[in-house]
């Protein structure tokens, strides 16, 4: 249900990506609920994995919104889930991105590749080993890959944009 619900983010159909959304959260409460007493079970890694794929649905749809940007009490997951469904959701930034460049909606771009910065350099400011944090110092270097090629091609887009304004604007004209 969460990655149904990205899905829907990028298609830009919100009504299907909430319900989703509210689909993800309502089986992640259930197996929540169904690990109390069972420490081993609720720390074996499954439960984790459904909280950092909740996380990322969720914090994917707040950073295209351009909404708060909910806390991991708000999304009631851990916080290592959090962080790395936030550094997995800058990632899904990137195909959101690209969409919008594709409609000529550089500023929303821009705007999503400030979005992806800020994550990148919460995630980087940590500094924990992996096993408190599961993980996200892959993670985080899987995202810096990303970050570093989407701000490679905005800019070239954005300078293709600039050059294109430049030639209708001011070409010469024949005499």
């Amino acid at each position: 249900m969460a990655g149904s619900a990205i899905r829907a983010i990028h298609r830009q159909q919100l009504d299907e990506a909430e319900a989703y959304l509210a689909e993800s959260e309502a089986a992640l409460r259930e197996a929540q609920e169904a690990v109390v007493g069972f420490p081993r079970v609720a720390y074996a890694g499954f439960l984790h994995d459904a909280e950092k794929e909740y996380a990322e649905a969720a914090l994917t749809a707040a950073l295209v919104s351009g909404g708060k940007v909910p806390g991991h009490a708000d999304l009631h997951v851990e916080a290592q889930a959090w962080l790395n469904g936030l550094a997995e959701a800058a990632s899904e930034l990137r195909r959101h991105l690209l969409d919008r460049l594709r409609e000529g909606q550089a500023e929303v771009a821009e705007g999503l590749l400030t979005a992806m910065e800020d994550a990148y350099e919460l995630i980087v400011s940590l500094d924990f080993p992996d096993a408190v944090t599961g993980g996200l110092r892959r993670s985080a270097d899987a995202l810096r890959a990303v970050l570093e090629r989407t701000r490679s091609d905005l800019t070239t887009t954005l300078l293709q944009f600039r050059l294109q304004a430049a030639l209708e604007g001011k070409a010469p004209k024949e005499p």
